[in-house]
């Protein structure tokens, strides 16, 4: 007779499977790993994963909605942190953003990997995409009402979130040469950005 799955069962699974499939599709690529093989490197039988999930997608879009979570979660955190400095609670975002990408490469690079076409039927994995994706506007609005910066804050999140994660991938492909370090690269992008939104300060106005 099968053990009836209580809710605390059915959660440590997913999330012990999750563990493995974040690894596994990683390293390898969501096409490349079978449901075999992430049952086998569980210790159960390859229909066991089908208990928990439909099919492999439905892992992947688990494993990917968890990883947005905790990279939200962090922001979320992140933020709560500095409640009443606008330019230090960017500056803190920005620093918690490499934290989590750099200890949580595999999560990371899963996060953004485009091969599953089928993402939109996923809504717990929308919903978890468009949290961590509302970590990178909130703090450009306190700028903006700090009137410390110009320009849309969805437009200017996105910039800052190219100049994060250009160079984080070009880190995790191996692709920068060496000497060539991501963050330097960051501060870079950071600057440059900063340079084209800044609004003058009143001495800098008077001056002009």
């Amino acid at each position: 007779m099968p053990k009836i799955l209580t809710e605390a069962d059915i959660a440590d699974f997913r999330d012990r499977l999750c563990d493995v499939a974040e690894r596994l599709f990683a390293e390898r690529g969501p096409e490349a790993v079978t449901i075999r093989e992430l049952a086998g490197a569980l210790g159960v039988s390859p229909m066991t994963p089908y208990r928990y999930f439909k099919d492999k997608d439905a892992i992947l879009a688990a494993t990917r909605a968890r990883a947005f979570d905790r990279h939200a979660q962090a922001m979320e955190d992140a933020y709560a942190s500095v409640p009443d400095d606008p330019m230090a609670r960017s500056t803190c975002l920005r620093d918690t953003y490499i934290r989590f990408a750099m200890d949580n490469p595999e999560a990371y690079k899963l996060m953004f990997d485009t091969r599953q076409a089928s993402a939109g039927d996923y809504p717990d994995l929308v919903r978890a995409g468009e949290r961590s994706r509302a970590t990178m506007t909130g703090h450009v609005r306190d700028l903006i009402d700090a009137e410390l910066i110009k320009g849309d804050a969805e437009t200017i999140g996105h910039l800052h979130w190219a100049a994060l994660h250009g160079p984080l991938m070009l880190h995790f492909s191996g692709l920068l040469t060496p000497g060539v370090e991501a963050r330097d690269l960051i501060n870079g992008l950071g600057a440059a950005l900063w340079k084209s939104i800044a609004r003058p300060t009143r001495v800098q106005a008077q001056a002009a």
